[in-house]
């Protein structure tokens, strides 16, 4: 169960990554791309990075919810033994 979790922390966490990296090089190497205002005056800037904020929550509550299902499933099987 916990090589289940830790497997799962670091798909995530790659996944995570992956985002956030296109994000930085997306500033760095294309900055006049992020000034774009594509609603309402916002830049492109900030709504990637809400997005990030946003993807991290739900990456975290998904982890949650995919661990305890997992731990779950876990006990039951230990209580047939």
């Amino acid at each position: 169960m916990q090589s289940y979790n830790a497997k799962l922390g670091l798909l995530f966490f790659t996944v995570y990554t992956l985002f956030y990296s296109a994000f930085v090089f997306l500033n760095v190497f294309a900055p006049q791309m992020m000034e774009q205002t594509p609603i309402q005056g916002v830049n492109l800037a900030i709504l990637l990075g809400i997005g990030l904020i946003v993807l991290a929550l739900v990456m975290a509550l998904l982890y949650g919810f995919l661990c305890r299902r997992e731990e779950a499933a876990g006990s039951s099987e230990e209580g047939h033994k």
